[in-house]
Formats: C-alpha cells, sequence, structure tokens
C-alpha cells in the first residue's frame, strides 16, 4: 500500500521504518488523511509476521507540531450544528470523533510489537503523545528538539493520552508541573524526567532506535505489566495526601479556577492513575470532550491558535510587495527598549548597528544581550559558541554614520518629540532612501513624528513592550503617509524576530497603551473610592489580569501615567482627565517621589531582599475607606474588564483597529487581557451584545460616563450581532482599504 504522508521501509531484519514527511507542507501535523494512514500502518505492522517492530521518525527538520487546531474548530462547528437537533448525538458524535487519536495510540501499544520513536526534532501536542505511546522513546541530541505538551496554553489539554501516561512515566509533582504549564523541555530534561529514554547523536538516531528493537526490545508498557507501581505511589497513600491537595491549592492560587482544561488536568490525573490504564483513556477522553465545548477552549483556540498563527504568516502584509531580506538593522538609543530590540534582532542572525550619545552607553546596552544568553548557555539551551556569534552581530557606535547599509532603523530613545526628531533627521542623513525609519514610541503619535521626516511614506510606528526578549507582540503604527512598502518591511522584520504583529492606524495611544490606561485608570478611581488596594490587586488577577492595576502602574512607571495624564490635559483639556486620578499621581509622583519599580517605590514597595509588598501609607491617600465585605467583587471584576473591552469597541468604531483578530490578540500578548475570554472583542461577543450594552449602562449610572456604550455597541446589540459577525476577518481588509 501507497501512503501519501508517510513512507514504510523494511529492512532486512524485518524493522519497519515509518517515517512521516508530509507533502507541500513545512511542518508535520495531525490532519484526518494522516490519521487515517497512521491506523492503517499500525495494523499492518501488527498483523505482517515478517515485522518485528516498528520505528516512526520524520522526514521534515522537526518531528511534528501536533493537531491542526482548524480540524477541532471544524469539528465544534459540526457539534453545534447537530446539537441544534440531536443534543445527546452530537455529544456523542464529538466524543468519537476528538477520542480518536487516543484510541488510535493505545492501539499501537498494545498491537503486541514494538514501536520506537526516534525524535529528530521539535515533537509538541498529539505528536509527543505519539511517541509516549511507544515503547521506547530516542531523541536527538540537538538544540532542534524541543517537547512539550502545550495544548493547556489555547484552552485544551492533551487528551491523546497525555495525562495518564506522563503521570505513569514521571513523579506525579513534575508530571502536574509539566501539564499545567505546557513548558518545552529539551532532550536532557526529557531524559531526566523519564519521558524520554535515549538521547544520541544526531547521526546515529535511527541507528539507536533500531538497535532497541533487535536486542529484544518488547511491545508491552510498563502499566500494562502485571505489578506495575505509580512513580509517586498510589493516589489514596500519605504520599498522595502530600501531592493533590497542594496541586489543588497551586492551581486555584494560579488560576481562580477561571481555566477549565487545567482544573481538568488536575480531575484527570487524579482519577486516572486510580484506575487501569484503559479506564483512565476513557475518563481522559469524556474531560477533553466536556472541555472542547466550552466557550474558553473556543475562544483561546481562535485566538491564540488560528488568528495567531494566521498574523504571524502575514495576513496583514500587502500582497503586492515582494517579500524583504532583512539584513541590517540600526539601533538608535541603548537603553533598556534598545537593548532589548538588538538582542532579539541579533538572535533572529541580522546584524546590527546601536547606537548611542558615546560608546560606553552603547556598550552597556550590548552587555544586556551578554546577559541573557550567559543565561542561556548556563540553562544548556545555548552554546558558548552561540553566545559569541551573536554578540560579533552587535556593533557598538555613536556614529549615525555606521548606519549606513541599513534596511531598517528602529529608534528607542526618550519619549520626547524633539529628541526623537533630532535621531531622525541624523539617521536619514545617512541612510539610503529606500530604508524604512520605526519610531519605538508608546504614545506620541506617529503622524506628528514622522513630520521630522524627509520621507514620510517610509516612517512606521514599531512598538516593542517590555520586556523585549520575553514579550510576543510588536504593534506596528500606520502614520497618515505611511507607505505600503514600509508596512511590509516592518511586518517582514517581525516575522524574522519571531514576533506577531499587530497593525492598527495612528492615534493617541494607539491600541494597546490606549486600553491598558484604562485598566491602570480604574485602579486610581478605586483606590480614591476607597477600595483597599490588596482587594483591588487581588481582584485583578480574579478577573483573569496577570497583574493588579497597581503593581502594572509600577511596571510601566508611575511617573509616566503622570506625564502622560499631564500632556492630555494640555492637548485635550481639564475635562478629558479624572480629577481624582490627578490629585492621586500628583501625591504620589511630584510630593512623595514614588515613581514605581524603577526607583524601589510605588504603589508597592521593592526592598533588595524579598518580594514586593503594598506600600503600608497607601491607605493615608485615600480620602475614604469602605467595608471590603460591602463591596461586590463581581462589580470590580466587571469594572476591570469592562473598560478595556468599551475602549477596545471605541478603537474599532473610531478605526484605529480594523481587524477583529488584532484586537483580541494584542490584548491577550500586549497586556494579558484575560487570556480565558479570548481577547477583548471576544469577551464582548461571549458575553452578547445586548448583555454588554446593559453592564455598562448600570456601570455608567454608577461609576460616570467613562462606562457608557458608543454608538456601534448599541446599533450590534439592537441588531443581534457580534464583532466576528458584522466585521469577519475574511473582510478585514477590505474594511481597512474603505
Amino acid at each position: 500500500m501507497t501512503y501519501k504522508n508517510f513512507t514504510l521501509d523494511i529492512d532486512s531484519d524485518g524493522i519497519a521504518l515509518v517515517t512521516w514527511d508530509m507533502p507541500e507542507k513545512t511542518m508535520n501535523v495531525f490532519d484526518v488523511s494522516v490519521m487515517d494512514e497512521i491506523a492503517a500502518i499500525i495494523e499492518t505492522v501488527a498483523s505482517d509476521a515478517t515485522i518485528k517492530g516498528a520505528v516512526v521518525t520524520s522526514g521534515k527538520e522537526t518531528f511534528s507540531a501536533g493537531a491542526d487546531l482548524t480540524m477541532l474548530q471544524s469539528l465544534l462547528g459540526e457539534f453545534h450544528r447537530m446539537r441544534a437537533k440531536d443534543p445527546a448525538a452530537a455529544i456523542q458524535a464529538m466524543f468519537e470523533q476528538s477520542s480518536r487519536m487516543s484510541r488510535l495510540w493505545r492501539r499501537l501499544e498494545t498491537c503486541g510489537k514494538p514501536w520506537v520513536a526516534a525524535l529528530n526534532g521539535t515533537a509538541m501536542g498529539g505528536a509527543f503523545e505519539l511517541a509516549l505511546a511507544c515503547h521506547y522513546r530516542v531523541a536527538a541530541d540537538s538544540d532542534k528538539v524541543k517537547l512539550a505538551l502545550p495544548e493547556v496554553k489555547v484552552g485544551l489539554f492533551p487528551g491523546a493520552g497525555g495525562t495518564q501516561r506522563v503521570p505513569r512515566l514521571a513523579n506525579t509533582p513534575d508530571a502536574l508541573q509539566f501539564l499545567l504549564q505546557g513548558r518545552e523541555l529539551r532532550p536532557s530534561q526529557a531524559r531526566a524526567m523519564r519521558l524520554i529514554d535515549e538521547v544520541v547523536p544526531a547521526d546515529r538516531l535511527i541507528a539507536a532506535a533500531k538497535d532497541w528493537i533487535r536486542n529484544g526490545g518488547k511491545g508491552i508498557q510498563p502499566w500494562d505489566r502485571d505489578g506495575f507501581k505509580l512513580p509517586s505511589g498510589k493516589v489514596y497513600s500519605p504520599q498522595g495526601f502530600q501531592i493533590f491537595p497542594a496541586a489543588n491549592a497551586i492551581y486555584r492560587r494560579e488560576t481562580y479556577d477561571n481555566y477549565p482544561a487545567a482544573r481538568a488536568i488536575l480531575s484527570c490525573v487524579y482519577e486516572g492513575l486510580q484506575l487501569p490504564m484503559d479506564q483512565a483513556l476513557r475518563v481522559e477522553s469524556r474531560y477533553f470532550t466536556h472541555v472542547l465545548q466550552t466557550r474558553e477552549a473556543a475562544s483561546m483556540i481562535r485566538s491564540l491558535f488560528v488568528s495567531m498563527q494566521e498574523l504571524n504568516k502575514g495576513a496583514r502584509r500587502p500582497a503586492d510587495v515582494p517579500p524583504a531580506k532583512i539584513r541590517k538593522v540600526g539601533i538608535l538609543g541603548a537603553g533598556f527598549m534598545g537593548a532589548g530590540i538588538a538582542y532579539v534582532t541579533a538572535r533572529a542572525g541580522i546584524d546590527v548597528v546601536l547606537i548611542d550619545r558615546d560608546v560606553e552607553s552603547a556598550e552597556r546596552g550590548k552587555a544586556y544581550s551578554d546577559t541573557l544568553m550567559s543565561k542561556a548557555v548556563g540553562r544548556g539551551s545555548a552554546r558558548p559558541e552561540d553566545k559569541a556569534a551573536l554578540l560579533a552581530r552587535i556593533r557598538t557606535t555613536a556614529d549615525y554614520a555606521d548606519l549606513e547599509g541599513c534596511d531598517l532603523v528602529i529608534e528607542a530613545v526618550f519619549e520626547d518629540k524633539a529628541v526623537k526628531a533630532d535621531v531622525v533627521q541624523k539617521a536619514e542623513a545617512v541612510l539610503a532612501s529606500s530604508a524604512v525609519f520605526g519610531s519605538n514610541t508608546s504614545t506620541l503619535p506617529i503622524t506628528d513624528l514622522a513630520t521630522a521626516s524627509a520621507r514620510p511614506e517610509n516612517f512606521i510606528g514599531i512598538h516593542f513592550f517590555s520586556p523585549v526578549d520575553k514579550m510576543m507582540l510588536v504593534e506596528i503604527i500606520l502614520g497618515k503617509k505611511t507607505g505600503d512598502r514600509a508596512l511590509a518591511i516592518a511586518l517582514d522584520y517581525c516575522r524574522a524576530i519571531r514576533k506577531t504583529p499587530i497593525v492598527v492606524n495612528d492615534s493617541r495611544g494607539f491600541y494597546t497603551s490606549r486600553v491598558v490606561g484604562t485598566y491602570i485608570r480604574e485602579g486610581h478611581l478605586m483606590l480614591m473610592e476607597g477600595v483597599p488596594a490588596a482587594m483591588i490587586e487581588n481582584v485583578g488577577r480574579m478577573a483573569g489580569m496577570p497583574v493588579g492595576p497597581l503593581a502594572l502602574n509600577d511596571e510601566v512607571a508611575v511617573d509616566l501615567a503622570w506625564k502622560i495624564l499631564q500632556a492630555t490635559r494640555k492637548d485635550l483639556g481639564d475635562k478629558a482627565i479624572d480629577p481624582r486620578q490627578a490629585a492621586l499621581l500628583e501625591e504620589m509622583v511630584v510630593r512623595r517621589g514614588r515613581l514605581g519599580r524603577k526607583n524601589g517605590k510605588g504603589f508597592y514597595d521593592y526592598p533588595e531582599k524579598g518580594r514586593k509588598k503594598l506600600w503600608p501609607e497607601l491607605s493615608t491617600l485615600q480620602p475614604v475607606h469602605l467595608d471590603p465585605d460591602s463591596i461586590d467583587v463581581a462589580e470590580i471584576k466587571h469594572r476591570l474588564l469592562a473598560i478595556q473591552a468599551l475602549e477596545t469597541a471605541r478603537c474599532f468604531a473610531e478605526g484605529v483597529l480594523t481587524d477583529v483578530r488584532e484586537a483580541d490578540v494584542g490584548s491577550i500578548l500586549g497586556f494579558g487581557f484575560a487570556p480565558f475570554s479570548g481577547g477583548t472583542l471576544s469577551y464582548i461577543d461571549n458575553m452578547g451584545l445586548k448583555a454588554f450594552v446593559e453592564l455598562c449602562n448600570r456601570l455608567a449610572r454608577k461609576h460616570g460616563p467613562r462606562f457608557r456604550p458608543n454608538r456601534l455597541l448599541r446599533e450590534m446589540a439592537a441588531n443581534g450581532e457580534t464583532f466576528y459577525g458584522r466585521f469577519p476577518p475574511d473582510a478585514s481588509a477590505a474594511r481597512a482599504a474603505a
């Protein structure tokens, strides 16, 4: 039999080599055709007496990225169509289809023949679950090999046996941490956890896998043998009693029970470890079917997988501009942001010219890359030669003439229009007319900054987030005269440095800074209303934000919030600011000198040793103090999330945002908006436009006009519409051009 996605070669010893190599794809993924062929190959290996065992590997650089989640989206669509007619049949059909991979891997490990996974590259999700179902696992000793079960990051969990095999191989605490965090393991780490049996040089991978079969490897898993004992002992044992109550407490502390998939992982492990494998897998499949039906899973799959993947592949890139190869990038300003941009650029293999007022300052910026690479070498995730190569790509200087030959220049100097205008003119005096100039500003309008440029069509905003090496988002801002080529170059650069881009139109604060400012402001106003600071912060996290609004303000700098407020008042008048917020920030910054984390004191104190703590005197700045028991926690959650969603809707109505995908992805990656919601616009859609407008009206009556829903929201509520229904992503390009 011939296969489309696999080749099956049997050697003279009767060992089958199953090579996965999907045509016309850069990476292997699971789709229906792959599943069909794997099922046929398993039966061939099981039934052919001449085959002694099988090795499964990949013909590509990576092993597999796992399942194509668009397949799950189709499954969900079919489920909702069936449910309208026959709910019971719809659930049963979903159970059968969603558990197919789990049944396949169980068939593989019980077919009677030994299977070995030869992992030549990264194996994610269902692909790593395939490896776990094999009787032996060999990985290449290579930086290219990363092993993970990351499904929890998109609202799911490893439902093809991952929650059962991992804790039968690894200690339960390690297994739970691995499953709940979705973190990547290098081969050595996976071997230490007993998830991998052997790590060998890449050129010996297949030989080592076959040797295990030749040397008598058996086709039976440890958990299918009599007398098998769990690595951490029974669930109902003194050791188990120490593990699961603590795990549940940590889960609730970290998630506030907002993530059904994470809760299901705990349940699957706890229940499954008390059962034989076949029953345990069925329990897992039932939980998986349940989680698939949740709103959180659908929202996270759409935003954090499908939409994010589309944006990463250039969904907003002008189609008529040829792809560009970015070879040399200039960075103006070697402070924390500039140093971070230089690092991620050099890490992508691009030459960097890092400029500051003097070479010593530029060298301090380069030292940031040295520090990051030294840590990577210490962790084993990079080699000393990798560090040397990266540092060699960063040239430090104070001479703008060294920018000659740069394809792109990014300024990351002080947030002052005059300072930025000066560096623009100095750079353009050296740059070729085709070079693109990007401004890493978070607040200053790009159209205004572009007035300093002789080539405004090549001027664009490229807004990074701090810390640059960790934050995945880049906000691309179009000035009124920015041309398509500048946009294409900016997007090509984002792709090269492996950041997710969103494209927005120019406005005060653009999208991300504008919306996150409403979250911080709401925390300020709550504080002045008398809500205890600890309650504001804790409820912010309960609502799904990574940190409370006061902690976030400390991170971005309290004096920056004060400067923005002053600039807003200067440009738009007193009515544009809230006097309560102004009074708080003036007290904090001007009178108390509390600037945030950067000077060790803001809404929190930052001791040299130990964890940060809320400033004890913060309550003395409150005009009144409310009884915590009288405060409606649900209302605080609604205020903190609804104000951000409402501002996003305003950005959409004003044309700052033109693509629903960018609103949602940008809100999660840029400022951590409750990931389980799918993002700010999904939050509105999931609540329902009518319910959201009613919520905003209630909040406006009680807390002021900042909560009044705009005309677009009222109109959509009256028509029973949703953002994804009225503005589907396929129509976004046409809307942006209109």
